[in-house]
């Protein structure tokens, strides 16, 4: 059985291998160019390790959602075009002028205080973002002329360059999905109708990605599944032909064999039913395991997939293994790459009632990452 790094208590170890093929996987699949998300931190997996594993699978820019995140992955060596979208009221761009980092507009001051920070050589790059129905940022579809109109003006003048028009689907279904295309080209009608010639469109991210290509568009915007993830209820990672990621694990940090009716943690909602041996993972809430996933959340050890016993608590779960012979350094994986026979992401959303997204995205600061490539 696999064991830690000698003094290691607990690690996600990324696959920065797995980034690369799933963003060449994906970039095929939907013949798009591919704007890889890794807001975040990359969803919990390293945003500069994560960027610099999907430019190496193909990705063309990156996503992040704010300046910040942006600014950190230019000082980090990426030199792709990087594209940020959620700004703080009244926010100044000089900064994100100055790293060359393009910005997505979702307001008519938004696209002013774009323009206010160029300078006489260097327009900014922009992203206009209509609303099409997700009740989040985006210009409002009646807006979208006043904009667009302002956008070509100062493209005119060099203050600006309309790299994309973009938006977010909801998912919620087919047609839906399919009302906010509509919506969206409507949009794309008066962007043109302005004199904006935009090199990128996009609208689709993962899901849609994958299960709609009238959405595609050209150009994709894909988050969780350039980390092996599947954003698809009834479809796992690898009937998507990807691969996670990320591996959470521990070392089991002691083992207790206790009688039948024995107690085990905060407020003795598990009882053990006969003799077995108790075994303490350093792994809690405060590294992002679910407390939700009480009694529920799934745990290999030994080649063997157990429940949390009881609840999850600030910095340990307790399993309860019965008479398998573990013992103080074994490898406990709550979850990683199921084709190996280990619980996976979804596992532990499902006994969360949340998705995956989160499982990754909440792993705390505490846990070491440890980048591997398979």
């Amino acid at each position: 059985m696999s064991r830690l790094p000698v003094g290691s208590m607990r690690e996600a170890t990324i696959d920065v291998g797995a980034i690369t093929a799933n963003v060449r996987h994906l970039r095929r699949l939907t013949e798009s160019e591919v704007i890889a998300v890794v807001k975040a931190d990359g969803y919990g997996h390293g945003a500069l390790r994560s960027a610099v594993a999907a430019v190496d699978g193909g990705a063309s820019r990156i996503g992040v959602a704010d300046v910040g995140e942006a600014l950190l992955l230019r000082k980090g060596g990426i030199r792709a075009p990087i594209v940020a979208w959620l700004h703080a009221p009244g926010m100044s761009f000089l900064e994100a002028a100055a790293g060359h980092i393009e910005l997505g507009i979702s307001s008519f001051d938004q696209l002013l205080a774009a323009a206010a920070a160029a300078s006489a050589d260097r327009p900014v790059g922009v992203h206009l973002k209509i609303e099409t129905g997700l009740g989040r940022n985006g210009i409002a579809p009646e807006d979208f002329a006043r904009v667009c109109a302002e956008a070509a003006r100062l493209e005119r003048i060099g203050k600006l360059r309309v790299i994309g028009i973009f938006s977010h689907l909801s998912n919620t279904s087919r047609d839906e999905d399919l009302a906010q295309l509509r919506a969206f080209q409507d949009g794309l009608g008066v962007a043109a109708a302005a004199g904006l010639a935009p090199q990128l469109r996009h609208l689709a991210a993962t899901h849609a990605a994958i299960e709609l290509p009238e959405t595609r568009l050209g150009c994709v915007r894909l988050g969780i599944g350039i980390y092996g993830l599947s954003p698809i209820a009834g479809r796992s990672s690898a009937d998507l032909g990807l691969r996670p990621a990320m591996t959470l694990r521990a070392a089991v940090a002691a083992v207790r064999r206790v009688g039948p009716g024995h107690g085990v943690s905060y407020g003795f909602d598990h009882r053990t039913e006969r003799e077995t041996t108790l075994a303490l993972v350093p792994l809690g809430y405060a590294d992002g395991v679910p407390r939700q996933a009480s009694g529920a959340g799934p745990v290999s050890i030994r080649g063997q997939r157990f429940r949390v016993a009881g609840r999850v608590a600030m910095d340990q779960v307790v399993i309860d293994v019965g008479d398998v012979p573990v013992a103080v350094g074994d490898e406990a994986v709550l979850f990683g790459d199921p084709t190996l026979g280990v619980p996976s992401a979804t596992d532990w959303a499902d006994a969360a009632a949340t998705i995956n997204y989160e499982i990754v995205t909440r792993i705390g600061p505490r846990v070491t990452r440890r980048q591997v490539s398979a």
